[in-house]
């Protein structure tokens, strides 16, 4: 099993990064290698119902896996669960419209989801991966966004619009996998407060996998660094 450490510093940058601007303390746990998919594997939407072996925060790729260019951290489980639900632009106990573009709650029981965020400080952009258990296939994913395509999210007392587009691209490496992007603009607020997302979703079994790049203002998410942190999620949740 791999260890990551990180400065206190360090892991709060990326908990801030990835939470806009929301002070989260994070501090180093422990991350390691995959383990392999049991069961017979068949078509459609039944792969997801495939159990994946080891937890997930053993699945997750350790920071070191991480392109260079992004020093990275595994969140400790508030911190991870916070993050996760700031991944889809809406995060939880917020109000949706359409409502029926809520995001589905974390299924009862459900292993809580582990996460990695690396930081590119020059940039601030940041990339995270994201690991959780659902019984929803990619394609299901896919049907449950029609319609959604912009969102008016209400949290906290803010207001923001949300918009989605699936792209054509369908990364290879997992069972079925989803290319994204996604801006969040806040109904008030000044210039740079725009979030920016590059995002492929896939699964594994039971095992969702989500990349993510999020960048602020004008600038542009690493979507190459999507691409490559994506293929060595897959490898580390087959046990490669």
């Amino acid at each position: 099993m791999n260890v990551a450490e990180a400065t206190p510093d360090r892991a709060l940058w990326a908990a801030r990064t990835l939470l806009c601007g929301v002070a989260v303390g994070a501090v180093a746990v422990l991350s390691g290698c995959g383990q392999s998919v049991s069961g017979t594997p068949v078509a459609g939407g039944a792969l997801a119902v495939q159990h994946v072996e080891g937890a997930l925060a053993d699945l997750l790729p350790a920071p070191e896996r991480f392109p260079a260019r992004y020093p990275a951290v595994v969140l400790p489980p508030q911190a991870a669960a916070a993050a996760a639900g700031d991944l889809d632009g809406v995060g939880a106990g917020a109000t949706v419209r359409p409502a029926s573009c809520t995001p589905p709650e974390p299924e009862p029981g459900a292993e809580p989801a582990a996460v990695a965020v690396g930081t590119d400080d020059a940039t601030r952009t940041s990339l995270t991966v994201e690991l959780s258990r659902t019984r929803e296939s990619v394609a299901d994913l896919r049907a449950r966004s029609v319609g959604c395509e912009q969102i008016r999210v209400s949290r906290a007392g803010a207001q923001t619009v949300v918009s989605t587009t699936l792209e054509p691209a369908e990364p290879a490496g997992a069972d079925d996998a989803v290319s994204l992007r996604r801006t969040v603009v806040p109904e008030v607020g000044g210039a740079g407060l725009t979030q920016t997302m590059q995002t492929t979703v896939g699964q594994l079994g039971d095992v969702r996998i989500t990349v993510t790049s999020m960048t602020f203002g004008e600038a542009q998410p690493d979507a190459a660094a999507v691409d490559e942190l994506f293929a060595t999620t897959v490898r580390a949740v087959r046990g490669e």
